[in-house]
């Protein structure tokens, strides 16, 4: 399977930002806050601390082929020493930038008249993820949202990450525009 992976220069942490997220489904502020420590790309894992998830619990991401090579390339670049997407100033990227960033380019979202946000592309991914019958536990886990009946809760002791690796190896074909 080839990836195409594009060689990305100081400042363009961005654009690297905005694939990732699609590709993996996250949070514009997981995604943001991302450091080297987190991604086993052996075994194309990133796991998103608690204290940086909506829910405070620990999140694995299951890496496509297109998202780990992303990954390693950045790594390969070494932008920054900790922060895997810097902005220019070697912090963070700020919560606005990558909706801004989406206005700059004018990307147009569903909804007439509206600017996509870094959160349609979660969306979408729901949407897609049942349209090609994905069992909704899976897309909701990839999604991490949280169970809220109690009960329910209490019986899932699994986070089916291999289950959802070959969802988000479909997912990144769809994305990427790959028919292999």
């Amino acid at each position: 399977m080839k990836t195409h992976v594009a060689r990305f220069k100081q400042g363009e942490a961005t654009r690297a930002a905005l694939l990732f997220l699609i590709l993996t489904a996250a949070r514009n502020g997981e995604v943001r806050g991302a450091v080297w420590d987190e991604f086993d790309l052996e075994a194309g894992i990133w796991t998103v601390p608690a204290v940086r998830m909506k829910a405070k619990e620990t999140h694995r991401v299951a890496l496509s082929v297109p998202a780990r090579q992303l990954v390693k390339t950045l790594k390969e670049q070494k932008l920054h020493e900790t922060l895997v997407f810097p902005s220019p100033r070697g912090k963070v990227l700020s919560d606005m930038v990558l909706t801004s960033f989406l206005r700059r380019v004018e990307a147009r979202s569903d909804t007439p008249g509206r600017v996509a946000t870094a959160h349609d592309f979660r969306s979408s991914f729901r949407d897609w993820a049942n349209e090609q019958d994905y069992a909704r536990d899976l897309a909701e886990r990839a999604l991490a949202h949280t169970v809220s009946n109690k009960v329910e809760a209490a019986y899932h002791r699994t986070d089916l990450l291999e289950q959802r690796r070959a969802m988000m190896e479909a997912w990144a074909k769809h994305v990427c525009g790959r028919s292999d």
